[in-house]
């Protein structure tokens, strides 16, 4: 099965929210000593925009 792709337009300021959310949230997983891979795929994703 194919992985679907999803885009959607966001501007420079809610890119920025979204990066510090998803690493506030990559934050309580480690402080909980869960696994953060999937934020960490997430943030890399939004951090390297072409």
């Amino acid at each position: 099965m194919q992985k679907q792709k999803y885009y959607i337009a966001v501007d420079e300021y809610e890119r920025r929210i979204i990066i510090n959310s998803l690493n506030d949230l990559r934050n309580k997983l480690i402080a909980e000593g869960r696994y953060t891979d999937a934020v960490d795929e997430l943030i890399i994703k939004f951090a390297h925009t072409d």
